[in-house]
């Protein structure tokens, strides 16, 4: 009922305010599991991926979001929870293998799961060498990959920032993947690899990003 209710205002709102380009979203098949792996460029392609798409679409949040106190803590909670947002503790030595965990589940019970195959936003534009996890997730819940663009979203939100700004946006929707039939016959390590790459490619090719031909380093925290 959140999600409904947070859909019929919000997406309206955001494509009178800024009016964005949403390309391909009929290859975003209408059910099952499915896996949505994007660039990522700013904190706001969370949420207008999922606006964009034609269903529901969860991603990872830190678990700060869901636990603040007041006004303030409140609505968090409810946005992200009205978002699909589903909380991880980051902090926990074994995040990776948790969200991984989440994402399988989320994709066995049927429904659409974003993830970023980069593992954190692209500070300079280019796109980076992918993470296998979406790989195996793919691969494990036998799942295909809908591989997305956004376009312009730092102009919307620059990293770093709170505020949003009124600028042109693009997402696009690329044809999906399924590595589980196209790598069935290879070795596991080696499917996942070939499948992520796969996916990047087709990300590069629908964002038109440089490719920076190695991984992304998350922000030393000071």
């Amino acid at each position: 009922m959140l999600y409904l209710t947070s859909r019929a205002v919000v997406a309206p709102l955001i494509k009178a305010i800024w009016r964005p380009t949403i390309e391909g979203r009929e290859n975003v098949p209408a059910t099952g599991g499915v896996i949505l792996a994007s660039n990522h460029l700013s904190f706001i392609d969370s949420v207008v991926i999922p606006l964009a798409a034609p269903r529901q679409v969860h991603f990872l949040a830190k678990d700060s979001y869901f636990t603040g106190t007041g006004v303030k803590g409140t609505a968090s909670r409810v946005f992200f929870t009205s978002m699909g947002m589903v909380p991880v503790n980051r902090d926990d030595s074994r995040a990776a293998i948790k969200s991984l965990e989440v994402g399988l589940k989320i994709l066995q019970d049927g429904h659409a799961f974003g993830i970023y195959p980069e593992g954190t936003r692209s500070r300079d534009g280019r796109l980076y060498r992918g993470h296998t996890g979406v790989a195996y997730l793919a691969l494990t819940a036998q799942v295909p990959i809908v591989p997305v663009a956004v376009i312009g979203t730092p102009d919307v939100q620059p990293v770093g920032s709170n505020r949003v700004r009124r600028a042109p946006f693009t997402v696009r929707f690329g044809t999906p993947q399924t590595p589980h039939t196209t790598y069935a016959d290879l070795p596991a390590g080696k499917a996942r690899r070939l499948a992520t790459d796969d996916v990047m490619d087709a990300i590069a090719a629908l964002s038109g990003q440089e490719r920076a031909g190695e991984y992304n380093e998350h922000p030393v925290e000071t």
